[in-house]
């Protein structure tokens, strides 16, 4: 059986992942991280990673930013593989992330949903095709309470269309100080924040006359915490270290 351990677990997508993990007869959720150490009635629960002593097969962190290097500390030390679903970090902490990855296998996706990974597909064969013909903009819209903009998943969504282009294409993420046409080798980056909006995300080719667009919208958060419980069965598999996402757990 699969020992997991939830960082984050204190918060609305750790509660989702234990809820699922907990349905999973392959799993045992072995003990919890969270800044808010209130215990749970079937794991034990720790605000400092070192205060746990037990073992595991794998830790599942959607917690914070702020949390990352006491988590990488706890992880590299004990050799437990990890998969980071926090958003977010700055170019530090990336660097932090891949530097561990030497040592432990790392699974890091800004988005843990299979339809989210479908779509990165499509917006590169769209991109190959379309060319310098089409303007590319990107929308994302989520709760009026996420701390990040744009969401790490519209960055990838971008980087995606970046990696396709015949260009190299710049991020736009406002226009108001601007005040000049659109530029030829753009990708725009909007984000809307209010209400409950879980996630949406569209991608937009602007072309002569003509639009295409590309859109995936989320319903529930439990999209991402059954990714992420496969992401981790995934990583606790892998025998060497390094850093991972959906495209190997997809066998791209």
């Amino acid at each position: 059986m699969l020992k997991m351990i939830i960082s984050g677990c204190n918060g609305h997508m750790g509660r989702v992942v234990a809820s699922i993990a907990s349905e999973d007869p392959e799993i045992e959720v072995a003990a919890g991280f969270d800044v808010n150490s209130v215990k749970r009635d079937v794991f034990p629960v720790y605000a400092d990673p070192m205060e746990y002593g037990g073992y595991a097969d794998v830790i599942v962190d959607f917690s914070h930013p702020s949390a990352l290097e006491g988590l990488l500390s706890y992880s590299t030390a004990k050799k437990i593989p990890l998969v980071l679903c926090t958003t977010g970090y700055d170019d530090k902490q990336l660097d932090l992330i891949r530097e561990a990855s030497k040592n432990i296998p790392i699974f890091k996706s800004g988005n843990m949903s299979i339809g989210i990974n479908l779509m990165i597909d499509l917006i590169k064969r769209a991109c190959a095709f379309l060319g310098e013909g089409f303007d590319v903009e990107l929308v994302e819209r989520h709760h009026r309470r996420k701390l990040d903009a744009p969401s790490g998943t519209a960055l990838m969504l971008a980087e995606a269309a970046r990696s396709a282009l015949a260009y190299d294409a710049s991020y736009v993420f406002e226009r108001e100080s601007r005040r000049q046409p659109r530029g030829d080798h753009e990708i725009g980056i909007s984000a809307v924040r209010g209400g409950t909006i879980v996630g949406e995300h569209e991608v937009i080719f602007a072309g002569l006359d003509e639009v295409i667009e590309i859109k995936h919208t989320a319903y529930s958060r439990d999209i991402f915490a059954a990714g992420a419980v496969k992401a981790a069965k995934f990583i606790a598999s892998v025998k060497h270290p390094g850093l991972y996402d959906m495209q190997d757990l997809l066998g791209k």
